[in-house]
């Protein structure tokens, strides 16, 4: 890349370097409430599978977020 690099090119190198998890890309705008709240339960599920509990919980909690998007109960 040039000197100046891409918005998102910086911030994956900010995250990288920083140490932040980046295993599960961050939900992409303009994708439905549904398909997000699907996409971190298989994860959650997945994880607790593999004998994760403290990633599953956290998926679980993402999960949750996405629910409450849903219902119209966001808190």
């Amino acid at each position: 890349m040039t000197m100046r690099q891409s918005g998102s090119a910086t911030y994956a190198n900010r995250l990288a370097s920083s140490g932040a998890r980046t295993d599960a890309a961050p939900a992409a705008r303009g994708v439905p409430p549904q398909a997000n709240y699907e996409r971190y339960l298989a994860l959650a599920r997945a994880k607790a599978l593999a004998g994760d509990r403290i990633e599953a919980e956290r998926y679980y909690q993402h999960a949750e977020h996405y629910l409450r998007l849903i219902t119209g109960s966001a808190a």
